[in-house]
């Protein structure tokens, strides 16, 4: 059995590292690569940074970011926030960026995905998304969570495979910061229908939470940000914990 990965993710507004609940009320977490390196060290598998607010300024400001993150860890690292065209994608891993997570402009133009992998190839293509619980449907929104659309989550999520996406990276909108575990009925129904990995995020704030998403939620990795940044989850025991409940992780 492949690993399950735990992934500590960086919101970055103005060069810091941010976090909110259900994606308002920010507050500070600390330097973006201080932190990116303090869970390389811990045992982190992977790291995820988004630039929350990637104005055209935000996006030179944001790859000097990524450089210097490139210099600092020795774990694979994704980038996203306002990618929407190959030079965007291209400029971000000549900085030292692993892969690309692409969430509203693959919405938007969903030929985005295909121009990617077909480009870079599937690996470097994370397909981002924003998906709130609303009236018992799935709905997928743009724009950091601010914009509903009438896209479904699953038929979204497999569009995105189709198009030669890497893996998904869903976050419920609804368990996002609130620390009441992970969305693992819908995280069950990706895993067990889409054959690219599904990525976990929004809702940690036990252990006991990733063990359930792993188990329960079939989920191949678990995101989480506050709990990491706030000290309230360390990674090697939390590795440690999984592994004793016959999780396959990486010491």
């Amino acid at each position: 059995m492949l690993a399950k990965r735990i992934i500590p993710c960086l919101d970055v507004k103005d060069g810091q590292t941010v976090k909110g609940t259900n994606f308002v009320n920010l507050r500070h977490a600390g330097d973006p690569v201080e932190l990116g390196h303090a869970y390389s060290e811990q045992g982190a598998d992977e790291l995820v940074y988004l630039d929350i607010t990637a104005s055209h300024e935000g996006r030179k400001t944001f790859t000097e970011l990524v450089s210097r993150v490139a210099a600092t860890v020795n774990i694979p690292f994704t980038v996203g926030g306002g990618i929407g065209e190959l030079r965007d994608v291209d400029r971000l891993l000549n900085a030292g960026a692993d892969k690309v997570s692409v969430n509203s402009a693959a919405l938007r133009r969903p030929e985005l995905i295909d121009e990617i992998t077909s480009h870079f190839g599937s690996q470097v293509c994370v397909v981002a998304i924003d998906a709130r619980l609303d009236e018992g449907e799935w709905r997928c929104y743009l724009n950091g969570g601010r914009i509903p659309t009438e896209r479904s989550l699953f038929d979204w999520a497999h569009e995105a495979q189709e198009r030669g996406a890497g893996e998904i990276l869903f976050t419920s909108m609804n368990h996002d910061g609130v620390k009441t575990g992970f969305a693992n009925d819908a995280l069950r129904r990706l895993s067990d229908s889409l054959s690219i990995p599904i990525i976990a995020s929004g809702g940690a704030g036990c252990k006991e939470h990733f063990r359930d998403t792993f188990l329960e939620g079939h989920s191949d990795a678990a995101l989480a940000a506050s709990v990491f940044h706030f000290g309230e989850i360390k990674i090697p025991e939390l590795k440690e914990y999984l592994k004793g409940e016959g999780i396959t992780v990486r010491i």
